[in-house]
This record gives structure tokens, C-alpha cells and sequence, in this order.
């Protein structure tokens, strides 16, 4: 997916402070986490290290445009439901009736509404680290499939996925 062609927003999502000890002192800098996204399916995740914040953002901001993933929306929610797992954190995103609106927590929130996803229903089961939350989000979203590609591999009509 390239970036290019596309009108991405962006959001920080966590900013860290590091701080190294060394003889003449301490020497700080700063990592950011930034998600970028279209708001119509198409969704990046980025980390950014410099030693000045609007530094580390800049290059969050192009290590997310080389990241972009393209997740299939479907009425403004997700085809299904999908439970994903980065290091400790766990997460659990189930599609959601029209009108429900994006209830999801923290880092995750971010991720699904620059994914152009308006109503879901997501849960943090375990970490509440950003860096692992935002990863098995995308991780999660990555592996969704839309309906018509399910029927195709199966060979089986689009009313009998849905029916099952």
C-alpha cells in the first residue's frame, strides 16, 4: 500500500520519555507511537525515536506510512469477530449494530477509528502497554476477511457464510 496517493491524518498515541545516565549527566530522548489512517479503510502504525518530541513524531509519522494496511470495512463495522494476541496484551474486536459507535479503550480507539470503522465493540483483555495493544489490534485487523473472499476460497455461496 503506498502512501503517496493517500490524504492520511495522524495521531500520537503514547510518547516516552528515556533518560540515559552517563558521566556528564543525563541524556534524555523522547519515542513515539503514531497511528495513521484514512478513515476509509486504510490504517498504519509507526515508532519514532529522537532526542526532541516533535522530532520523534516526524519520523513516527513516515515509519507509519511505510506500514499501512488496508482493512475490510463493511457498513461501518468489521465482517466478524477476532481475538489477536501481542506479547502480554490480548485484544478482542466484534462488529457492532449501526448507531453503537466505536466503544474501545485508549490505543486501540485510535487504530479503529483512522481504520474508518465507526461502530465496534473492542476489549483490552491484558496489558495495557500502547506499544503491544496497538500492535495486536493491527494484528486483529490484518487477519479480518471479508465475506466474498470466504465464500470464493470455500467455494460456497455468499448466503450460506452468512447463514452458515
Amino acid at each position: 500500500m503506498k502512501a503517496g496517493d493517500l490524504e492520511l491524518k495522524e495521531k500520537v498515541v503514547a510518547i516516552n520519555r528515556v533518560v540515559k545516565t552517563t558521566k556528564g549527566g543525563r541524556a534524555f530522548s523522547f519515542s513515539a507511537l503514531v497511528v495513521v489512517g484514512n478513515e476509509a479503510g486504510v490504517v498504519g502504525h509507526g515508532l519514532g525515536k529522537a532526542k526532541e518530541v516533535q522530532e520523534a513524531i516526524t519520523k513516527g509519522i513516515e515509519d507509519a506510512k511505510k506500514n499501512l494496511i488496508k482493512v475490510p470495512v463493511m457498513h461501518g463495522t468489521i465482517p466478524h469477530e477476532q481475538l489477536s494476541k501481542e506479547g502480554a496484551a490480548k485484544v478482542l474486536i466484534k462488529p457492532a449494530a449501526h448507531g453503537t459507535g466505536v466503544i474501545a479503550g485508549g490505543s486501540m480507539r485510535a487504530v479503529l477509528e483512522f481504520a474508518g470503522i465507526t461502530d465496534v465493540l473492542a476489549k483490552n483483555l491484558g496489558s495495557a502497554n500502547p506499544h503491544n495493544v496497538v500492535k495486536a489490534t493491527f494484528k486483529a485487523l490484518a487477519s479480518l476477511r471479508e465475506p466474498i473472499t470466504v465464500a470464493k476460497s470455500r467455494t460456497i455461496s455468499l448466503k450460506k457464510v452468512f447463514n452458515g
